[in-house]
């Protein structure tokens, strides 16, 4: 039997049985493709609206601001220390900078995974940011990756733990 209608040209009906059956695998991989955004709690959701903040508070050198974010008994590891720090230090790394003159231009980031359980939220991400002085004159954009533990309390959300990475280059 022929796929040929009765003008001799091709029949779509071919096409259209592969279209039927590859409909279900590409509806499939566009549902799994979608961003992990749609599927997290309302914890993470709101844990995430705080990331931002964060590195809001860090662009206007708002220290009040940022150390607000940070639980009591805080321990991280930032790229920026050879040690764990508690929450006694956790603005050295942007006095640091801002002392030279330095200071956040613009930063972009790109959620990892996060993960939500009872009072707790974790979130992994990169963050690109430019850092220059008043001129505009500064390295390249570096990218880190970031880890940040939060925990609800009376107070909020706050983080609690987290670690991040000396910048990834070439990627």
């Amino acid at each position: 039997m022929s796929s040929r209608g009765s003008s001799g040209a091709p029949s779509a009906r071919p096409v259209l049985i592969l279209i039927k059956r590859m409909l279900p695998l590409v509806l499939v991989g566009l549902c799994a493709a979608l961003p992990a955004v749609g599927q997290q709690s309302a914890n993470e959701q709101a844990v995430w609206k705080l990331e931002t903040a964060y590195w809001n508070y860090v662009k206007a050198v708002d220290l009040d601001g940022y150390r607000s974010l940070w639980h009591r008994d805080f321990v991280g590891w930032p790229s920026s220390s050879a040690q764990p720090a508690r929450k006694d230090h956790i603005t050295d790394w942007i006095t640091a900078s801002t002392d030279k003159g330095i200071r956040l231009q613009w930063y972009s980031i790109q959620p990892a995974a996060s993960q939500a359980t009872e009072n707790i939220v974790i979130t992994h991400y990169w963050v690109t940011s430019f850092w220059a002085d008043k001129a505009g004159h500064g390295d390249p954009p570096e990218t880190n990756r970031i880890t940040h533990t939060w925990i609800k309390t009376g107070d909020g959300w706050q983080i609690l733990g987290g670690m991040s990475n000396p910048p990834i280059h070439g990627n």
